[in-house]
């Protein structure tokens, strides 16, 4: 789920951003961009979810809709009721958004950049990024999961450098000579 994300994060300062946002089939499921550039996502799919969701948003319009009052019809009108939620998001903060929701008692919740996982207190108390020595340099990486109490695991190596078996697996494997080993390299083909 997160196997480059955090190593990007920590070693070039990359932030990746969200993508796939939407379960097809089901509406409203998506992620939503707030007024502050952070997204959340947001469950409202199920009948009285959706009406809440939508009366939160000041759309009654569309929470009284009787083509939207089942999934059926949402379906239908997605792009309608996405935009209608994006342009409610897009008025506020995430923190404002979520605040909104928890109170209308929408499922709904941040969407971490990698920069907010690695400084979230939670996941660093939970251990869930560990860091592991590469050529001498500290790096972060996700950690194990789940953590157990008696044996909650641990990296222990990050792992060989990307070719460091590229001749071993090409002379036993596919049984190359080292003149054919080295005409590859010589070519840039490895």
């Amino acid at each position: 789920m997160m196997e480059a994300i955090v190593p990007e994060y920590d070693r070039f300062g990359v932030e990746r951003p969200p993508s796939g946002t939407t379960v097809t089939g089901i509406v409203p499921t998506n992620a939503y961009k707030c007024g502050d550039g952070k997204h959340v996502i947001i469950g409202g799919n199920g009948d009285t979810i959706y009406k809440r969701l939508m009366v939160a948003a000041g759309r009654e319009d569309l929470a009284n809709d009787p083509e939207l009052a089942q999934n059926a019809g949402r379906v239908k009108k997605q792009e309608v009721i996405d935009g209608a939620i994006n342009a409610w998001t897009g008025t506020m903060s995430s923190k404002e958004a979520l605040e909104v929701l928890e109170k209308a008692n929408v499922p709904a919740g941040p969407i971490y950049s990698v920069k907010d996982i690695v400084d979230d207190p939670q996941y660093q108390a939970r251990g869930m990024l560990e860091e592991v020595n590469v050529n001498g340099r500290k790096l972060k990486v996700p950690g194990i999961s789940p953590k157990l109490s008696q044996t909650p695991g641990r990296t222990e190596w990050a792992g060989p450098d990307l070719g460091a078996h590229t001749r071993e697996v090409l002379s036993t494997l596919l049984k190359l000579s080292d003149n054919e080993i080295d005409a590859l390299l010589e070519k840039g083909a490895i």
